[in-house]
């Protein structure tokens, strides 16, 4: 006890009234634990002497440790000089000051010993010292609560820095034992601590060093880009590159692996949450250690201006005042540098988790089979890449602040508590009132985001459905009916968005508001219980009430935040979580699995499978295939015969894998082709397609496109095979892309090749070439085919037919059996016995080089060179014009926008109005000068926060109204002006892009735009305020704006030239992401088929890269101005501070007030180093995100198509059906040459026409006229007498039926799709559905109001085309088209819609383009068509005698 009072005299051993006694603080927190870090470290260095060091760590990470534990041992020297300083001057110094102040030295000395040796890594980031350190910073807590009740200026700022010192090093080590671990483990490697790959790399000069952290700390490496965008135009070559470990092979890698594990341990269900903690966790953790150094500094500031005004109220002239006024710029700095190092390293962190999603959703697009896709819609996982990835990034943000800001305000209350004891209570319990309020909000919040995301889903598949499908849709008159769909599921999007929105405004008024109201309560109740406020109290108050906005405001965006990735999350899981399809040389049941399958001459056996198109998670199922055993050898031909809707695509997916295997086993040795009955084709050029990433191979190349008839079509492309194809091949013919993929089939040589109709889309002639050369020629020798065809030739040279009928296999035989016989059986008598002779010769006749050849040319009617067949997307320059602000502002309402920022200024006006108000209470009562009472200031208080409430009230409703106002006005009159726009533009515009304004633009202007838009108000308003209060304040400061606002103009301007330029560079970078992305969803089955899944996940993986460099690139840009900003607001805070001394020592000519005003002056000041950064920050993000609505602007002003004319004076228009043409020429570009030329015939009406001529000829151009789709050049087209051209071209498009060339089904009920206007009866429905042999399908599924899938995949390509035919027919139109209406159907079907025609369709006029003979035979007239010129017309009949004649040569063509 004696030495215990020698070492604690007058004082409590542990315990006093304010807490811990400063005796046990010296002598256990501090001394003990200064003994014990410097034995860890003793014994440490003992223990690793022999350790080899690790040599990847870099010399920086040395020089950082040892600066640090130099500049700790300066601290403690300067501390034991001044103990030693008042001993000197007879001043009592404790025992326990002694020890602890002594105990510092020794341990900073013994760490910069240490890293100096070579094992320096192994002793300080060990295990046991980097935990220890974390334990130490909380133990130095009660310290500094004893430092700050302290009145020494000097003593707390060198605390401070000993504080700050040690947590630094706490967080270094921990870093680099971070790094270290994952060098050993060959991870990547932050920028921060860069490491050396070789040994010989360590010899850098410690200058060279130096210079590299001092750019990554002032992000000057963004300086050559910040140049070139004030020079000129930035591009994608003038961004930064990425780092290695931001690559996205390595992101995704990395996020791949930490999911199969997942997968691996939680069968049931795997989580994408716990996934991405396993990834990305410890580096997040890490980032976290910043983000509380971070917040900690936040709140030196008011604590300083706490100390400050205290010492200007005293009126002492020491030293302390200018320490006190330069501290608070210091503190301004050092928080600058933390906050943007935060910022970056959770940015960098934010882009590798950004590239992750978007790489594993696009794999998984890649990997999943179409029966387990179904579950999803299209535009569903098109919602996952565009909105959910984007949701699950900001993850990042709202993590750290669920923890940061409870903390930040959990700090400013106990300080407040500090200032005003227990009358902060008043502010607790308003903040706690408003608990359960916010909860509530939040979950109707979460409620609303659910169902607003559902809607959003379906609006984006019906908006891709629509923008799929324009064409077929203008010729069905059907774009408005389908423009009202999309505008009702719109508007239920809306209505969940608006219920958001005002929810939100209710968030941001009860967190806008409180502040004010707890100055008002905590001031008030502090008042009635009968203490004085003082200019120091109420302005660190006021001080630490501003550092409450920003946590309590953004805590409902947080919790918003994680409530839309919780969402987004679990979506994204239950994608994720799909089976896949396995990519080997065999699809097997495990449980069905044969060893007596022999692969050696056996190329597909599958045995007594059964198969749906429902995933694994269904229940209810229809099987498509029952009980399928069949065994291909190897080298076989194999025809797939029956009819529509027999199962003959679903047996090729069975075999692909596609379907869903319920029973059975199917095996299938060696490498596959696949040509799908729709031919997939990739944007991009020929060669690209043909290639599909295989290597170039000249020879095999040109012989390919020889075989496939394609070598001629491609010389006339201006070009060649580097011609560029658009979207889905739209400047192809249906025959063009059917041999593009088949010669891609062809080049890739694999050993099994399985063929779905791919000859149907070419007429007879090319039909008997390709089966010649390409899928009998020297190519496919002693390979395995498996063709579904109704082609006679291919079905009679077949080594083994396959006859299907209802998902069984019904017969298996050769082409010479009866059952193939009867099958065609039912063809005409020429069209036989001209294939009987076929048969008889057994092998079809050579084709004849020169002269077939000129025949098979193709006239690529919309070819051109790859540039022009694709527009490039176009990006604006320079800054965002005001016509863009303008447009939002009327798209909002103007009377709004005024409204709004009247508000806004009249909000702002109160808040000062209340600050000034109180600064005048504390003047009046500390100078005894009170006239009135304490409950009249009470009032004037009450007044002003409540005119403040109100108009936060009312800003905040307004904003969502008109933000709301302006997302409806933007979607309606931008689905207006596509609607409208002509075919060319769709033709030319990829349909992802305009996707991407349909989704991401809109959901910017939704949500993002005026979110952004209300801070910068905020922030313009809340600037403009306190310049004006500073200005008044501070005189002097006048002194100071003209210079400073010239250095933040020069800033700014020469950020936002390059802001922008990145900002519309992102734009377009994203838009190929999302169109590769919807282009791969169309394909995938083909992709897997293939085996190019890595292919196209590396291609996609490249415009992720470009996305993300341009992130990179923007984001570095904004950190840069931040940083400079801040420096330049701290300078702002130190000389005010800095002049309110010199005025209190009356060094200056003018008064600077009195210690109110200068109180409110430096609780003032203090915000602008967040407020300036902010306002800019929220300034140039309205400016990116005003780039939305740009892009959207400029598809205000696409081209329309002329829709007026005269109103039709008959109703009943076209009552005979009479067409002609007259001198018609087309071209669908100037520069091309004309599709139609001087094209002139006449069709009475109620007569049959058939269309006949080589693929590309310009058959389908003809309805192209017919329909207005393009504009004729010369001529004119009339119809009934009527010239077209003056027609309204809705009332025309409606008064002609049509079956298009590609079947159209939209997802909806049955009934809808065939009689989408409700203008026919159920019974008229029934009976053209038995005319069309439909009638027992649609019975069996489900009836009328069954309900088709998205594209019609419920339903073969045959049946969608029957459903097409019915549709025409139920319209009673008296033209009708038919487009190769028959070309996807079985011949004996074919004959039977030809037989419903007739009996339906007497007195109409018929235009028929057709590639079989047998559909034109019956004709009344037929007109030949060659390279856009009329050749030949008359009766077929007739022609057919005359041998001379093209259609004679035609027929003896198809029957050979």
């Amino acid at each position: 006890m004696g030495l215990m009072k020698f070492i604690c005299p007058d004082s409590p051993y542990v315990w006093d009234q304010n807490g811990v006694s400063e005796c046990f603080d010296d002598l256990v927190l501090g001394f003990g634990v200064n003994i014990l870090t410097l034995v860890m470290v003793v014994v440490l260095a003992i223990i690793n002497r022999r350790q080899k060091q690790w040599k990847r760590v870099y010399l920086s990470a040395n020089i950082f440790i040892s600066i640090l534990a130099g500049f700790g041992a300066c601290i403690a020297s300067f501390d034991i000089i001044m103990l030693l300083r008042r001993r000197l001057h007879v001043q009592s110094i404790l025992f326990h000051e002694w020890l602890y102040t002594c105990s510092q030295f020794p341990v900073w000395v013994a760490i910069l010993i240490v890293s100096r040796c070579g094992t320096w890594s192994d002793v300080l980031c060990s295990g046991f010292l980097c935990f220890w350190w974390t334990i130490k910073f909380l133990l130095m807590i009660p310290r500094l609560e004893i430092v700050f009740s302290s009145p020494q200026v000097v003593r707390w700022i060198k605390e401070i820095c000993g504080t700050i010192t040690d947590i630094i090093f706490g967080i270094l080590i921990n870093i680099i034992r971070m790094k270290v671990a994952s060098y050993r483990n060959s991870s990547m490697v932050d920028s921060l601590l860069p490491y050396q790959r070789d040994t010989e790399e360590r010899q850098f000069r410690d200058s060279e060093i130096v210079c590299r952290i001092w750019r990554v700390m002032t992000f000057k490496t963004i300086d050559p880009v910040m140049q070139h965008g004030v020079n000129k135009q930035l591009d994608f070559e003038d961004l930064l590159q990425l780092p290695i470990d931001m690559d996205p092979s390595s992101c995704h890698a990395l996020l791949l692996r930490m999911w199969d594990a997942q997968k691996g341990n939680n069968l049931s269900g795997p989580s994408l949450f716990k996934t991405i903690c396993l990834a990305y966790g410890w580096p997040y953790f890490c980032i976290g250690l910043f983000k509380v150094l971070n917040d900690c500094l936040g709140f030196a500031g008011p604590l300083l201006l706490n100390k400050l005004i205290r010492f200007l109220q005293q009126g002492s002239r020491s030293v302390d005042g200018y320490v006190l006024a330069i501290s608070l710029g210091l503190v301004s700095v050092l928080k600058s540098f933390l906050d943007t190092q935060y910022s970056f390293r959770l940015s960098q962190l934010r882009l590798k988790l950004r590239s992750s999603i978007m790489t594993i959703i696009y794999r998984k697009c890649l990997c999943v089979s179409l029966a387990e896709k179904s579950k999803f819609s299209e535009g569903e996982i098109q919602t996952f890449m565009s909105v959910d990835a984007d949701r699950i990034v900001n993850l990042c943000n709202s993590v750290h602040d669920v923890w940061s800001l409870p903390l930040q305000i959990g700090v400013a209350l106990y300080l407040l508590y500090k200032q005003v004891k227990f009358a902060f209570v008043s502010g607790v319990a308003i903040t706690i009132l408003l608990i359960p309020v916010n909860k509530w909000i939040a979950n109707l919040i979460a409620s609303a985001t659910k169902n607003m995301m559902e809607q959003k889903d379906e609006r984006i598949r019906k908006t891709a459905e629509l923008l799929s499908y324009i064409r077929t849709l203008k010729m069905y008159g059907w774009e408005l009916l389908f423009a009202s769909w999309l505008t009702k599921t719109r508007s239920s999007e809306v209505q969940y968005l608006s219920t958001r929105k005002y929810l939100d405004a209710w968030c941001v008024f009860f967190w806008a508001t409180t502040p004010t109201l707890f100055s008002l309560f905590t001031f008030g109740l502090y008042s009635l219980l009968g203490h004085q406020l003082d200019a120091a109290t109420v302005f660190t108050c006021l001080a630490l009430f501003n550092n409450l906005i920003s946590p309590l405001n953004s805590f409902p965006w947080v919790i918003n935040g994680l409530i839309d990735a919780a969402i987004s999350t679990r979506r994204l899981s239950k994608y994720l979580s799909c089976h896949e399809s396995e990519f080997g040389l065999e699809h097997s049941s495990p449980i069905f699995y044969d060893e007596k399958f022999d692969s050696k001459d056996t190329a597909v056996s599958i045995n007594d499978a059964s198969c749906t198109w429902s995933s694994y998670d269904e229940k209810g199922f229809d099987l498509v295939l029952e009980h399928v055993n069949l065994v291909v050898p190897k080298g076989f031909m194999v025809a797939i015969i029956g009819e529509v809707g027999s199962g003959k695509s679903s047996l090729l997916n069975l075999v692909l894998g596609e379907t869903r295997l319920m029973n059975g086993s199917v095996y299938l040795t060696g490498s596959r082709a696949y040509v799908p009955q729709v031919p997939w084709i990739l944007s991009g050029t020929i060669r690209d397609n043909i290639l599909l990433g295989k290597d170039y191979d000249q020879k095999r190349y040109t012989e390919i496109l020889q075989a496939c008839s394609l070598d001629l079509d491609i010389s006339l492309m201006m070009g060649g095979d580097m011609a560029c194809i658009g979207e889905k091949g739209f400047n192809l013919s249906g025959g063009q892309r059917a041999r593009l993929a088949l010669a891609r089939a062809l080049y890739h040589g694999s050993d099994t090749y399985l063929l779905d109709d791919v000859l149907s889309a070419v007429d007879a002639h090319v039909a008997r070439s390709i089966l010649q050369n390409a899928i009998l020629g020297p190519f496919m020798n002693q390979k395995t085919c498996i063709l579904c065809t109704h082609n006679i030739q291919a079905i009679y040279v077949a080594d083994m037919v396959v006859v299907l009928d209802k998902g069984h296999v019904k017969w298996v035989g050769g082409p010479a059996d009866s059952s193939v016989t009867s099958y065609i059986s039912f063809l005409s008598p020429n069209e036989f016995s001209t294939l009987a002779e076929g048969q008889n010769s057994k092998k079809l006749l050579n084709i004849s080089g020169e002269s077939d050849k000129a025949q098979e040319v193709e006239c690529i009617s919309t070819s051109t060179e790859g540039q022009d067949i694709v527009e490039v997307e176009t990006r604006k320059e320079g800054r965002v014009e005001s016509t863009v602000y303008k447009n939002y502002a009327a798209f909002c309402g103007w009377f709004i926008t005024v409204v709004t920022c009247l508000s806004a200024i009249l909000m702002q006006a109160s808040r000062n109005g209340n600050d000034l108000w109180l600064s005048f209470w504390v003047d009046t009562t500390g100078s005894s000068l009170s006239k009135y009472s304490t409950t009249f200031y009470l009032v004037i208080l009450c007044i002003f926060c409540l005119v403040n409430s109100s108009l936060t009230l009312m800003r905040a409703f307004l904003f969502a109204f008109g933000g709301l106002r302006a997302a409806i006005r933007v979607h309606d009159q931008l689905l207006h002006n596509l609607i409208d726009a002509p075919v060319s533009f769709f033709d030319q515009t990829p349909t992802g892009r305009i996707l991407n304004r349909l989704s991401s633009d809109l959901y910017t202007i939704d949500d993002s735009l005026p979110f952004i838009l209300n801070i910068l108000l905020a922030n313009f308003v809340g600037l403009l305020g306190i310049t004006v209060v500073l200005s008044f304040v501070q005189v002097m400061l006048l002194l100071l704006l003209v210079p400073f606002w010239f250095m933040y103009s020069k800033l700014q301007v020469y950020y936002r030239s390059t802001s922008r330029e990145l900002r519309r560079l992102d734009s377009v970078s994203r838009s190929p992401i999302y169109a590769s992305f919807t282009e791969t969803l169309d394909g995938s089955s083909t992709i897997r088929a293939f085996n190019s899944v890595d292919f196209f996940l590396f291609r996609f993986m490249q415009h992720v890269q470009t996305y993300q460099r341009t992130s990179y690139t923007e984001i570095i840009a904004s950190l840069w101005l931040s940083l400079r900003l801040q420096l330049l607001a701290a300078f702002i805070v130190s000389f005010v501070a800095v002049m309110a001394i010199v005025g209190m020592h009356g060094h200056l000519p003018v008064s600077l007030g009195t210690p109110g005003l200068v109180g409110l002056a430096l609780s003032y000041a203090s915000p602008i180093v967040s407020l300036l950064g902010s306002f800019l920050t929220s300034f140039t993000e309205t400016e990116k995100e005003m780039v939305a609505v740009e892009r959207v602007l400029q598809y205000m002003d696409i081209p329309q198509e002329k829709l007026t004319g005269q109103s039709l004076s008959d109703p009943n228009w076209p009552s005979k059906g009479e067409i002609q043409l007259q001198n018609v020429t087309l071209r669908y570009k100037p520069s091309l040459p004309p599709a139609l030329f001087d094209v002139s015939f006449h069709i009475p009406g109620g007569t049959w026409v058939g269309i006949v001529g080589r693929t590309g000829a310009g058959k389908s151009s003809i309805l192209n006229v017919l329909f207005r789709l393009n504009p004729i050049c010369t001529g004119c087209v009339l119809l009934d007498g009527l010239n077209i051209a003056g027609v309204p071209v809705r009332d025309l498009r409606s008064n002609i039926a049509i079956v298009p060339q590609t079947p159209f089904l939209f997802e909806g009920s049955l009934r809808a799709n065939l009689d989408p206007l409700e203008t026919s009866s159920d019974e008229k429905i029934w009976s053209i559905l038995e005319k069309c042999c439909l009638k027992e399908e649609i019975e069996a599924a489900g009836g009328l109001d069954s309900h088709v899938k998205e594209s019609g995949s419920t339903f073969s390509v045959g049946q969608r085309q029957l459903l097409c035919l019915a549709r025409a027919l139920l319209k009673s139109s008296k033209v009708l088209c038919l487009d190769e209406c028959t070309a996807n159907v079985d011949t004996q079907t074919a004959s039977t819609l030809q037989k419903a025609i007739s009996s339906e369709c007497r007195g109409r006029t018929i235009i028929t383009i057709a590639h079989r003979i047998s559909t034109v035979l019956v004709m009344d007239n037929i007109f030949i068509l060659d390279q856009g010129i009329l050749v030949e017309q008359g009766n077929p009949q007739v022609l057919l005698g005359d041998e001379s004649s093209k259609f004679s040569s035609f027929v003896q063509a198809s029957a050979m």
